[in-house]
């Protein structure tokens, strides 16, 4: 048997006007963790949606060897049958159903014609030990945190016999400690004999983890890197993913130049009606003119919730506390009063909050701002394309026009999409929530040279990140949050992640 347990020979995947895959190959060993990179946008998505059958022979050309035998999928239960199996960045569970329903949906365990819900319980069991999950088999996945219903995909995939795992961007909305776990777990699997595929844009998980590394850029196999042979440094893998050398991922501002402050949150506190909880409290903090100001923490810390209460209070929190904008008390009934006093928040979930993913760029970009194209109701169609096209080249959105539906986009284009509408609405302070997640190592960089920009301009940034690298790389100021406190602040030259942490776990 040879020793590739997959083979994808000259695979060619053409859309409308835009040639995504040019005679790609990959090769992948039996029993290894292969990491798939490349920026947002070089194709691994579709090459992995063409290994599952998502997009079914006939509709690409070239060739899939899998287990030594040429296949030819129709659709996603063909790949599943040779035991592929693919979990996405966007879970597919059904949160209203139970863990042992998800696990086998799809799959059912049959007594006859009728579920055998017994012996299902019972094998949901089986596979949430294999995945080190200890949870009821009988819990609502709505009632289980991202770690946890990403281990449940692992699960639901290892009961279908899986033989290759692909994982796209697993630990993307992960905190550090979940993001470890999987990553053991993927290594435990390979001791049991799984091949896994991984895409990831967090390369020090790369580097950790990875048997081979396949780059791939603009739609080609640009290298193949055999990690147990050589060791890869970033900067080998970044040069390779990019076509050129970024010798700082985080770049140096020119001058940096602090004003007065523009933005005062005083002893502010929200309690959830829905959760009967308080889950922010007396939190105290202060922005100043032109400078980058970070909120760290671990996942649930209050940090979101403390961003959309400041915006609006979307979620219709009960407030107390005070806040003020250029030393001018404001009491924000809802998002468009804050948009008014000049504050904007680009939120972590672009795809569910952030965009309209069925709309193209032009109205998405015009979305946050259409008082100012409209008159007497009509908004200006001439002025609203001008506006786009300027915000297109100005943050360099990689599309064919601005009639491009945002849906299409690759993620580091949509996320550039969601900050250049709320820069068009002229905001005083910006706050990004998580604002390179799940985006490539070059869209990165252009988004933190974009921060320094808007700050050496005179805008304040927000910046809440779960990467403490990115943390300590832009911000001038660092408040750690935990369980909805502020418990502490760091200016960015005394900042180490072990201080950060430490603060963060007391």
């Amino acid at each position: 048997m040879s020793d590739y347990i997959l083979e994808m020979k000259n695979i060619t995947k053409v859309f409308p006007g835009v040639k995504a895959l040019d005679s790609v190959n990959l090769q992948v060993k039996r029993g290894e963790i292969h990491c798939l990179i490349g920026e947002n946008g070089s194709g691994k998505s579709t090459l992995m949606k063409i290994l599952s059958g998502v997009y079914p022979y006939g509709e690409y050309s070239g060739d899939i060897i899998f287990n030594g035998k040429a296949q030819k999928f129709s659709g996603i239960k063909d790949s599943e049958g040779v035991g592929i199996a693919t979990i996405y960045q966007e879970l597919a569970l059904i949160p209203e159903m139970t863990v042992y329903e998800n696990i086998y949906l799809g799959h059912e365990i049959k007594n006859g014609r009728v579920i055998d819900w017994n012996e299902t319980i019972t094998k949901a069991e089986e596979m949430l030990k294999k995945v080190k999950l200890n949870i009821s088999p009988t819990a609502k996945i709505k009632d289980l945190g991202v770690g946890k219903q990403q281990l449940v995909e692992i699960a639901k995939a290892l009961s279908k016999d899986v033989k290759l795992l692909i994982l796209d961007e697993p630990t993307a909305a992960l905190n550090e400690n979940d993001s470890e776990n999987l990553l053991n777990l993927i290594k435990e699997l390979k001791e049991h004999g799984v091949t896994s595929i991984l895409i990831s844009h967090k390369l020090k998980e790369v580097t950790a983890i990875a048997d081979t590394i396949t780059v791939l850029r603009d739609g080609k196999t640009i290298t193949t890197m055999d990690a147990n042979a050589e060791l890869i440094l970033e900067n080998k893998i970044i040069k390779h993913m990019v076509g050129r050398e970024i010798e700082d991922i985080y770049p140096k501002r020119k001058k940096k130049q602090f004003g007065d402050n523009v933005l005062e949150v005083v002893n502010w506190s929200a309690y959830d009606p829905k959760l009967g909880r308080k889950i922010l409290k007396n939190v105290t903090i202060n922005v100043r003119k032109g400078e980058i100001v970070g909120i760290a923490g671990l996942m649930g810390a209050g940090r979101t919730e403390f961003a959309l209460s400041i915006f609006g209070n979307a979620k219709d929190y009960d407030i107390d506390g005070d806040l003020y904008v250029e030393s001018e008390k404001k009491q924000f009934k809802n998002p468009s009063d804050a948009i008014d006093a000049g504050i904007a928040y680009v939120t972590e979930d672009r795809k569910g909050n952030g965009l309209i993913l069925i709309n193209d760029i032009r109205t998405n970009i015009s979305l946050a701002n259409l008082k100012s194209l409209a008159k007497n109701g009509v908004i200006n169609n001439n002025e609203e394309v001008k506006v786009a096209n300027e915000y297109k080249a100005s943050i360099g959105i990689k599309a064919p026009s601005i009639e491009q539906k945002v849906g299409n986009l690759s993620g580091g284009n949509q996320q550039k999409v969601s900050l250049a509408k709320w820069l068009f609405a002229k905001p005083k302070i910006l706050i990004l929530d998580e604002p390179t997640r799940g985006i490539d190592v070059g869209a990165k960089y252009e988004i933190y040279t974009l921060m320094n920009e808007l700050v050496q301009q005179g805008m304040s940034i927000i910046m809440i990140s779960s990467e403490l690298p990115e943390v300590l790389g832009m911000s001038d100021r660092i408040y750690i949050m935990s369980e909805g406190r502020i418990v502490g602040e760091l200016m960015q030259e005394e900042a180490t992640q072990e201080k950060i942490m430490k603060l963060a776990t007391d």
